[in-house]
């Protein structure tokens, strides 16, 4: 089969290349999955330059996230067990984790689905307790994660403010249904939040992005307000200052989706069960903005690594549009 292959650390699309290897074998508890579509993450692009929290044996093959088929013809949504991830023909993946790819859902759409919007849905709801008509302030909202993050907390009955970087990418996220559209390269962004929450600011800022980014949150969060920590985009990890979180009576709470896995497994098979039912009424649908052929992965992960992209690329092995 073909795979796509990380023999040293760099620039995906430098050290990137696409081999003629063996399927996987599966192992105990493990299936075989035919890749129908490999959905990218920024992770993707850590895993490349060996900044990821894990760091699989050279060579790997990257991709965390993808819609496969099992033997039995079953479509299904995987993390792939590293070091032979999504960007290639076959996966393997351990079988109590496999969840149905939901009906509504193509699948590229079902491929980006699991990780940006369980973490939503986590970081929303389990960590920020997101209520009915607060204000949520997304960073980022164009991209993959703040898409996901722009549809959930409209789902939940918030007012959506995001936060863009161009005029691009501030059409995409009213698209998406942001009630406010800010352009971090233009506006003021604490003053635009202020503005439009009558001095309030956001009750939730959901931060994928880090450095200048939370700097902006922490200036413009409201009184008893949350802010998500969900990454660092920037590249940049703010050092928050806990006497103005004192000061101002503001909560700074962490998400790290994977542990779930590890913590309490049950609860991510619970949320894909509100995000299969949100995908059936039509509430979230992921932004689809690329369809590429395997022969273009290391290209495309480029462009998420550079921030060039808007919703999600997704990767399709046989060329199809799927």
């Amino acid at each position: 089969m073909q795979a796509w292959r990380v023999h040293e650390n760099g620039e995906p699309g430098e050290v990137m290349r696409l081999d003629e290897v063996d399927r996987p074998e599966p192992g105990p508890g493990r299936l075989l999955l035919r890749v129908r579509a490999a959905n990218i993450n920024f992770p993707d692009a850590l895993l490349c330059r060996g900044q990821y929290q894990i760091r699989p044996p050279l060579p790997f093959t990257p991709g965390v996230e993808i819609c496969g088929e099992t033997e039995d013809g079953r479509r299904v949504i995987a993390n792939p067990a590293l070091p032979h991830g999504g960007l290639a023909e076959y996966v393997v993946a351990d079988e109590e984790a496999l969840l149905p790819a939901p009906e509504a859902l193509d699948d590229a759409e079902a491929a980006a689905l699991h990780i940006g919007y369980q973490t939503g849905f986590f970081g929303l709801h389990r960590r920020a307790h997101l209520q009915e008509g607060e204000t949520l302030l997304v960073h980022a909202a164009a991209g993959g994660v703040g898409s996901a993050a722009v549809q959930l907390g409209k789902a939940a009955g918030a007012r959506v403010i995001g936060v863009v970087g161009g005029q691009q990418k501030a059409s995409v996220a009213r698209e998406l249904g942001c009630d406010l559209v800010i352009d971090r390269r233009t506006d003021d962004i604490v003053a635009a939040v202020k503005e439009a929450t009558g001095g309030r600011g956001a009750d939730v800022i959901y931060d994928p992005v880090g450095g200048d980014a939370y700097a902006k949150s922490a200036k413009c969060v409201a009184f008893e307000g949350r802010i998500v920590i969900v990454g660092f985009a920037s590249g940049s990890v703010p050092a928050p200052a806990l006497n103005h979180a004192l000061v101002k009576n503001y909560s700074i709470v962490g998400l790290h989706w994977g542990l779930y896995a590890q913590k309490d497994p049950a609860s991510i098979a619970r949320c894909h069960e509100q995000l299969t039912r949100l995908a059936a009424e039509g509430a979230i649908k992921p932004l689809i903005s690329e369809r590429v052929p395997l022969k273009d992965a290391a290209a495309a992960v480029q462009r998420v690594a550079d921030g060039t992209t808007t919703g999600r690329v997704v990767v399709l092995p046989d060329g199809a549009a799927r």
